[in-house]
């Protein structure tokens, strides 16, 4: 089974929402198979929403770098945690207040376009510091936010995600840099913006009206946790960040409702599968072994494997140990990224 009614997931929803890293590009070049589903949503007129918890790059720019790539984008289709927490600043501050800036030069224009006004040391008085991730950020910035947040001023991070996908693998995200401060500080940001929390979401949602929206991400911790959240159905592609792995041993809170390799699931229903499945799923049948392992037998296509593996593992809340219990279900294992 892959959608309710057996057929396009994507005909079941009016708009479709895509995270960006891991999803339709990686760092600026174009995952295979994106640009081409995405021009498909627009051929058929289904509307579509960008949404990033990325706070290096302005609205305007991430537009830019879509279209570039063949992916048609107006600033306004793109939801980024930068603008979203520039806007949370403008409705607590007084214009004119100081904001202490960690981060991109984007960050610093999104503050400055809402009224505020960007600083860079603590000894210029900031009424808060916000920190989002840039390549140029260094200890001496890490540094002044720390004075200017014991100082009393209010701390938001855009995002804390823990890493950022890269052609040569994860590199430390601003969750990492949140967490030198965290450290520093002994306590947590007074707000995070971006991915899990709702709000990306549940703005695009808006946009849906009464229609029903799907959030397309590859991370279980920040694009699928956020879309449970907002109330929202999730389909995670394996293109960037969590993989199967990561799938079998996911909370509650981060599991999503449709898997598929990539954006191939949206229109294909043999490449994608709703999860959990049953523990006897399209020919194959998933058991917990007395050993604890989690044993999968029988035969048929590997997504409904993954469905049957699903339901076994969520129900005994870990994500134990695969093997197999056929020369079928070795392949599949194999094609799942579960055999060493």
């Amino acid at each position: 089974m892959t959608t309710d009614a057996g057929g396009r997931l994507v005909d079941g929803y009016s708009l479709v929402v895509f995270d960006l890293d891991g999803v339709i590009y990686l760092i600026d070049r174009p995952i295979p198979g994106a640009v081409a589903a995405v021009g498909r949503l627009r051929a058929e007129g289904r509307a579509v929403a960008y949404a990033t918890n990325n706070a290096s790059r302005r609205s305007s720019e991430v537009a830019d770098l879509l279209s570039g790539m063949g992916v048609p984008a107006t600033p306004e289709e793109v939801l980024t945690s930068a603008a979203a927490s520039a806007e949370l600043l403008a409705e607590r501050l007084p214009a004119g207040a100081a904001v202490l800036v960690v981060g991109a030069e984007a960050l610093r224009a999104e503050v400055g376009a809402v009224g505020l006004r960007p600083v860079s040391r603590a000894d210029e008085a900031p009424a808060a510091v916000v920190q989002g991730y840039g390549p140029q950020v260094c200890w001496a910035d890490l540094a002044e936010a720390s004075l200017a947040v014991r100082a009393g001023a209010i701390w938001i991070a855009t995002n804390t995600d823990r890493t950022l996908p890269s052609g040569r693998g994860p590199l430390p995200g601003n969750g990492s840099l949140v967490a030198v401060l965290r450290t520093a500080l002994d306590r947590e940001p007074d707000v995070v913006v971006g991915k899990p929390g709702p709000a990306l979401f549940a703005t695009a949602a808006r946009r849906a009206g009464e229609g029903r929206t799907l959030v397309v991400g590859d991370r279980l911790d920040t694009d699928i946790e956020g879309a449970r959240r907002a109330g929202l159905d999730s389909l995670l592609v394996l293109t960037g960040v969590s993989d199967v792995p990561e799938l079998l041993a996911a909370a509650p809170e981060r599991r999503p409702t449709y898997v598929s390799a990539d954006l191939a699931g949206l229109f294909d229903p043999a490449a994608v599968v709703r999860v959990p499945g049953a523990p006897e799923t399209g020919g194959w049948s998933a058991t917990v072994a007395g050993d604890g392992a989690l044993e999968l037998t029988g035969a048929g296509r590997p997504l409904d494997a993954l469905a049957a593996l699903c339901v076994v593992a969520w129900a005994a809340d870990a994500g134990p140990a695969v093997r197999a219990g056929s020369p079928e279900a070795t392949e599949a294992l194999t094609d799942l990224g579960l055999t060493d």
